[in-house]
């Protein structure tokens, strides 16, 4: 633990806690064009943010949402660290399940609860306030580079063509991301892997209107009841993914990797979610299920009358969401045009099935060899005073493989919340101890060699 910097922070707690307020009070929703100007009041914000601490600033336009640019470049022989995060959040609909308003942010039992509180507003000024407090110690040894995104929630949709188009600007040695959790600050976790993902749609259509179940039931094919079996055949009994292929190019994890990497405790995820058991593929534990294997999930199911009461009808239409998390070597447009075809040829002839496919990603993975890894792992060590283990994650992070294939950098993922934050949900919180570390410990890792 680094005294001074400890001092710093802790200082200046109120003030940093106070801004984060500001930030948190922004509904910059990305998904929704009702939120477009908050969008750019956020991108202002932040951007500001960055300029009040010192950095040269730039807001970059792109088709969707601004991306904010941020750099301090102390020594041109220096190596350059690239920060990334993001403003945008999640819809906080239902809003009736929230406590108190998602957008009124207010600290509850050393929770601070808002939406984009963990995800990813706070990770991201805690990032912001790190670099502040580096530099007021005058303890920075690298240059620095920040992309502050407004399109996560929703894909990442221009964040590519920006990176490609900005190559040189955004040259550095490391790309460092803060979007993620830890397993809690008593037993801290580093991630080296997440996976892959799939986002597509099933669309069935049956009579060109709904129709009355009593004169026609029998004879019409019900479009829910169509994609219900559908649906059915996507996995069996023991958890296996059903589409031709699938499984052709997974690589099996080392006998030895598994050992070595932390899992999660099953019996404190079942009491967290108030649930009696947990499931898995037949062969591995639910934690291993939940992190190195590849899965599919029905995100959403809809169609016909939903309201009070009853309607006795034969949906014209029924709708699926559903998307599938893959691991490393799996590639995501071939597994998406096998997915195509099986839906195509399980479906009846007595309706019309369109399968979309909205987006992909292909899963990210850090060798343990790495020297980064080993120096950033070693200060969370120190700042943490536990040994951290590495982990993986079942969530997708696709701006990872972003910056590794276009600027051919290591990403090292620094998750500063925890796995109960309850993030995409309603009481979205991030713990003010895991905001006051994670400054600590970027702090630690800027004012340090590598």
């Amino acid at each position: 633990m680094d005294i001074k910097i400890n001092d710093y922070i802790y200082n200046q707690k109120d003030k940093f806690l106070k801004e984060l307020f500001e930030l948190l009070k922004i509904p910059s929703v990305s998904a929704q064009s009702t939120h477009n100007d908050d969008m750019h009041k956020a991108a202002t914000w932040v951007c500001s943010s960055l300029k009040d601490i010192g950095l040269e600033t730039r807001i970059f336009s792109t088709p969707g949402h601004p991306i904010v640019y941020g750099e301090k470049i102390i020594d041109k022989n220096a190596k350059t660290i690239l920060f990334y995060g993001h403003y945008d959040v999640q819809p906080a609909e239902p809003f009736n399940l929230w406590k108190k308003d998602p957008f009124e942010p207010y600290i509850e039992n050393h929770y601070i609860y808002a939406r984009g509180a963990s995800d990813d507003k706070g990770q991201v000024f805690a990032v912001i306030k790190a670099l502040e407090t580096a530099m007021a110690l005058k303890t920075l040894k690298f240059n620095i580079k920040i992309v502050i995104e407004g399109e996560e929630e929703v894909g990442s949709i221009n964040l590519g063509d920006f990176v490609k188009e900005n190559k040189e600007l955004l040259k550095a040695d490391l790309c460092i991301v803060s979007d993620g959790s830890l397993t809690s600050i008593d037993s801290p976790t580093m991630c080296v892997g997440t996976r892959g993902l799939l986002a597509s749609e099933i669309k069935v259509t049956g009579p060109n209107k709904d129709l009355h179940s009593g004169i026609y039931g029998g004879a019409v094919d019900n479009p829910l009841q169509v994609i219900s079996n559908m649906i059915s055949m996507l996995k069996d009994k023991d958890q296996r993914i059903q589409i031709p292929h699938f499984y052709d190019d997974v690589i099996e994890l080392p006998d030895s990797n598994r050992k070595s990497l932390y899992w999660n405790d099953e019996s404190k995820i079942k009491q967290y979610l108030e649930i009696s058991e947990l499931i898995n593929e037949k062969g591995y534990t639910p934690s291993e299920s939940m992190a190195i294997r590849p899965t599919l999930e029905i995100n959403g199911l809809w169609g016909g009358y939903t309201g009070e009461g009853g309607k006795t009808i034969i949906p014209s239409i029924a709708q699926a969401k559903i998307t599938m998390r893959l691991v490393h070597n799996q590639n995501w447009e071939e597994i998406a045009k096998n997915f195509k075809s099986y839906i195509t040829n399980i479906a009846p002839n007595t309706v019309d099935v369109e399968v979309i496919i909205h987006d992909g990603a292909r899963a990210y993975s850090l060798s343990l060899d790495n020297e980064y890894y080993k120096a950033i792992k070693e200060k969370m060590k120190q700042v943490y005073q536990k040994e951290p283990q590495p982990t993986f994650t079942g969530g997708s992070i696709p701006v990872l493989i972003t910056f590794e294939e276009i600027l051919g950098t290591s990403v090292i993922l620094m998750d500063l919340g925890s796995n109960i934050d309850d993030i995409h949900s309603p009481n979205e919180k991030f713990g003010v101890k895991y905001f006051l570390k994670g400054i600590e410990w970027i702090s630690s890792v800027i004012s340090s060699k590598m």
